[in-house]
């Protein structure tokens, strides 16, 4: 089944024990004659420290290419993954993190420093930035301060079997995305991993069709008034984190008299005044952010999978959707009550209905 809209696919999985992703991304690199570029890989994660949200922190990401030097995917780490680990395993060789609590030193770190280097040398070049010298603590970890000695930024040995946890992570795909997916979770099949407790997969879709106040007014509409169902039927992992509604200040926004007849610079502004998050059902912040790198509209819902076929026709049901409440002739879409009337609605191809009904 092929997709009618570019989308780009987040799997969460789980190595074996003794194994990586780091060893998935070189056997997928291996057979497509390629190479592994291992890279800093952001996340957030909440902190206990009193004044202090959150921590940001970079781990051991790596991307496999091919023979041309093009991406195929990338494997990286999933903080919410956690059941399935053994916290107190001890950290592998080459294995760490970096944390700080300021996102742009974090993004200042990934642009000064090699993510191939050991874990006493890599702060190295972001500390002559502070005019200092990292400090190397006989634990491993390796702190860096500023000339006035305020805490910079800190490299630690990665702990927990946090290098079993793999997200696979998609460039964005045009066509044949079952073929690309099935080669990928075809070689994590053959290698051991498994389902995580919390797992979940995730797909972007290109948000370019969306770019339109009344388009958004028809997705937070009809997902508003089904998203609940469309949970159900697409079995939503009970054990997912991570998830939730959007704020009642959207909803209250795409029903506010004149938000279908503005222009889309007036209306994503107005969508970045609502409080969006990522973490979220249904993901409109790279949406309303105009994010260059990731122009997206993200579905979180869908479960874990290491067949590629449940994930590809999950997509095809959202990206009728997307089609439905995108198309300019429609104007702005009465949604039915009943879910099943909406995707009796949807413009899905007959493969995709023999699955999903209507």
């Amino acid at each position: 089944m092929n997709l009618n809209w570019t989308v780009g696919f987040e799997i969460e999985l789980l190595a074996p024990r003794t194994r990586s992703r780091r060893d998935l991304a070189e056997r997928i690199a291996y057979l497509r004659g390629g190479t592994v570029r291992r890279f800093f890989h952001p996340q957030e994660e909440p902190s206990e420290v009193e004044g202090k949200p959150s921590f940001h922190n970079l781990t051991p990401g790596f991307e496999a290419l091919d023979g041309a030097g093009r991406p195929i995917a990338r494997f990286v780490d999933d903080m919410t993954l956690q059941a399935d680990l053994d916290a107190n395993a001890g950290p592998l060789p080459g294995w760490y993190r970096i944390v700080t609590d300021d996102r742009r030193l974090l993004r200042l770190i990934m642009r000064q420093c090699d993510a191939d280097a050991p874990i006493d040398r890599v702060l190295v070049p972001v500390a002559g930035l502070f005019g200092t010298a990292p400090d190397v603590h006989r634990s491993g970890m390796v702190k860096v301060t500023d000339d006035r000695g305020a805490s910079v930024a800190i490299a630690a040995p990665l702990p927990g079997e946090r290098e079993r946890t793999c997200e696979i992570v998609t460039p964005p795909l045009a066509d044949d995305q079952e073929a690309a997916l099935e080669f990928l979770l075809g070689e994590a099949r053959a290698a051991g991993f498994t389902l995580p407790r919390e797992g979940a997969t995730h797909i972007h879709f290109d948000a370019a069709p969306l770019t339109s106040a009344r388009a958004v007014v028809n997705l937070v509409n009809a997902l508003g008034r089904h998203g609940e169902a469309l949970k159900r039927l697409v079995g939503t992992n009970p054990h997912c984190i991570r998830l939730g509604p959007w704020p009642d200040r959207l909803l209250a926004l795409v029903a506010s008299p004149g938000f279908a007849t503005l222009d889309w610079p007036a209306a994503r502004k107005a969508l970045g005044d609502v409080g969006l998050t990522k973490y979220c059902d249904f993901n409109l912040l790279n949406l309303a952010n105009a994010d260059r790198a990731k122009h997206t509209f993200e579905v979180r819902v869908l479960p874990a999978s290491l067949d590629a076929r449940p994930i590809i026709a999950a997509a095809s049901l959202f990206a009728a959707l997307l089609q439905w409440c995108a198309e300019p002739a429609a104007g702005t879409r009465r949604i039915p009550d009943d879910p099943h009337a909406l995707i009796a609605a949807l413009p899905l191809p007959p493969e995709a209905r023999a699955i999903w009904g209507g």
